[in-house]
Order: C-alpha cells, then structure tokens, then sequence
C-alpha cells in the first residue's frame, strides 16, 4: 500500500510562512506571504507532521504502537493479530485473518488517498517471492543492474567472494584509483547486503579504504563482482513451520586488520532457521588475546539479542536464556567468573556480558569451529567452508527451491 502525496498530509503545529508562487502573486497583495496549515514537500517538519498524523490515526483505529521500533503498528482481536510496518509513505501489512487486512484497507482509504499494490512482492529494491514451504527474499534484478554499471556482467566467475591469499592493507606505494567511482562500488555492494550476507565481510572489508583506494583495493571489489556473476539469483529462504526460538552465533578474527592489528567481530541470529540479523565489524580496540576478542564480540552480539527480545514482545513473544554459540571457552568461563581473570580487567563491557548470563537473559555455549556459523563474517574462508556456512546461514537459488 503506498500513500499518494503523504507529506502534503501533515499537518504542522509550528507558524510557517512561505512566499507566493512565481507568476501566481496575488495583484492587491504582491508583497503578503501565505501561512502554511499543512505541510509541502521540501520542509523540514514534513516527515515528522506526516508521522505524527498517521500514528494518531491509527492508535484512534485501536492500534498499538511498538515499544522499540515506532514504525511499528499492531492491532489484536481475539486469537489473530494485525502488523503493520510504515516506512515513510509505503506500508507492509499482513494478518491472521484476512477480515483484518480488509478492515485496515478501509480506514485507510477513508482517511487517505491510497494506491494498493497486491500481495507484497518487490519492496525497496527486495524482491519477495512467497512460496508454499516459505518465503525467499533476494535482489536479483538490482544485482543485474549492478553488474551492468560496472561492467561485470559478462565477466568471468569466481567461487568466493574473497581469497584467502588476500590481505588488505593501506598499500601506500600502490596506485591511486578513483575515489569517486570506489566508493559507489562499495555503496552499492552495501546496499546488496541486505539479501546478501555472504558477501558483507569482504564488502566491509573493502569500505575500510574509500578515503585512499589503490587499485589493490580495486581489485578486491571486482572478485566479490565476480563472485556476484555467478550467484546473481541467491538470496534468502525463510521456511514456513520452523521452530520459534531465538539462536545466535558469535566470533571473532583476532589481529585479522594488517594495518592497526584491531580484531573483526562476526554475529549472526536465528528465529528457528531463519536468518534474521546479521554484521560484520572491526573491533574499536586492539585486543590482547584471542579470549578478549571473542568475549567482546560476544557481548555485541548480547545487545542485539536483547533488543531481538524487546521487540518480540511486541508481538506477543516471550523469549528468555537465548543461546549465543561461540567457539572459545575461555570466553565462555570469562563470562561466568570475571573476577579471577585480573588481565581482561580493561574491558570496559566486561560486566555486561556476565551480568545478562547470570540474570539467565543469554546463555554462552560452546561450538565447535566447523560450525561456527558467524565464522563468514570475520574473515575469508577457503571455497569447501565458505559454501558450507553459505548453506546454514539459508543462502540458496530460487531455482534450487522450485526443482
């Protein structure tokens, strides 16, 4: 559902005046200015007015608004639930009961000039493809188009995004290559990524020199392009009917930046098996041991999963002692007893780890290295690993679903 012209719907508390209109000036009053009660496009209060509007409207309708996410919209009568999600003037909606979607379409229609687009299957450059075993998300038409612009489209293949061989520095004496062009290279893999976790280590890796890129740096973009060419329909699979629980993973690349020696955290979440959040990031500090590496990516991964646990109240969902799975036991004993390890004593999240195991909100387990999920998100991994996790983390073609 898209709203037509939604800024000019807000309604402004603020006295804001604006100049006549070229060759519309009033002939008594050349010189008068109009006061505005609605917003125009191009005003800095109009997406707040547009908001402020729709959300009245809706908590009027008997809408709940989300504790966490504010764009959020939920609306329950007896054992069904209505969900609505607003991203500036598109709406998603769906519901239990089909009567719920009627409804809501009506006191939208009635309050608002609406365009209906069907069942949801292309949003912001998401393409959706809802099946009867699940639903697959990919972008496979913007890959195409990405592949085109920069002329990867009829290059050869490559089996993974990035080679083990290949570690990434500054390259001082190497050649300079064109800012501008770099870095939409990488705003555009970026933007891939939202369907696309298989390549955000080496993408981010990659955005860590847009200030100087050298052809080094090039080259390592045109190998996750090439890596792209071949995977171009890939995308993510949700099945349908799988357990509800909430499952993380959380690693760690010790010293794995050339330049600084800073270390890359990896976590990824599950709701059941499907992937549900995700990131790749290098560490704020040098860390001093592999121990201290994992023990702050594992408690990154903490805050997502307790931000993943408010906002499932939302929906009606408890959730309490989720999983985080990680590979080094020292962390997962530094979590339960910090207080004999006197060298991790700088930490300054050291606490908040331990207090979130012992208030029973997380529970660090251990996992062997082979199944280490998030191990794709900290470095790059030879082709046999690299498509294993690429599976578990529910990577696939929709051609490998339909057949």
């Amino acid at each position: 559902m898209d709203v037509k012209s939604a800024f000019l719907n807000g309604f402004i508390k603020e006295n804001v005046y604006v100049e006549q209109p070229p060759l519309f000036t009033h002939e008594k009053y050349p010189d008068h200015v109009f006061k505005l009660q609605k917003a125009l496009y191009g005003l800095k209060q109009a997406p707040r007015a547009w908001y402020e509007r729709l959300k009245n409207h809706l908590i009027t309708s008997g809408f709940q608004i989300g504790k966490i996410d504010t764009t959020l919209f939920i609306k329950r009568e007896n054992n069904d639930i209505l969900v609505v999600q607003i991203y500036v003037d598109d709406i998603i909606f769906g519901s239990t009961n089909e009567n719920l979607c009627n409804h809501f379409s009506n006191i939208m229609t009635n309050e608002f000039e609406m365009s209906h687009m069907g069942e949801l299957n292309f949003f912001l450059g998401l393409q959706i493809k809802q099946l009867e075993n699940g639903i697959f998300i990919h972008q496979e038409k913007y890959c195409n188009d990405l592949l085109r612009r920069f002329g990867m489209d009829k290059t050869s293949s490559k089996p993974t995004p990035m080679s083990t061989s290949v570690h990434l520095e500054k390259d001082d004496n190497g050649k300079d290559f064109d800012e501008k062009l770099y870095r939409s290279m990488i705003g555009s893999l970026l933007y891939l990524t939202a369907s696309r976790p298989d390549i955000m280590m080496s993408v981010c890796l990659c955005a860590r020199f847009q200030a100087k890129p050298k052809e080094s740096h090039q080259r390592a973009v045109k190998r996750i392009l090439r890596y792209l060419s071949s995977t171009r329909d890939y995308g993510l699979f949700y099945p349908k009917g799988s357990s509800f629980e909430l499952v993380s993973y959380s690693d760690a690349d010790f010293g794995g930046c050339k330049t600084d020696r800073k270390s890359t955290s990896g976590t990824c979440h599950f709701i059941g098996q499907s992937l549900v959040s995700w990131f790749s990031k290098k560490q704020n500090c040098v860390s001093l041991s592999t121990c201290e590496a994992e023990y702050i990516s594992a408690a990154l991964a903490c805050a997502q999963v307790i931000y993943m646990q408010q906002t499932l109240k939302d929906f009606g969902k408890v959730i309490d002692k989720s999983p985080i799975y990680c590979d080094n036991t020292s962390a997962i004993n530094l979590s339960k007893n910090p207080v004999n390890h006197s060298r991790t004593k700088h930490i300054d999240i050291l606490h908040f780890l331990h207090d979130n195991v012992e208030k029973g909100i997380i529970t660090l387990e251990y996992v062997n290295t082979e199944n280490q999920i998030a191990d794709i998100f900290t470095k790059p991994l030879n082709e046999q690993t690299f498509v294993k996790l690429r599976r578990d983390l529910g990577i696939c073609s929709l051609n490998d679903l339909l057949n």
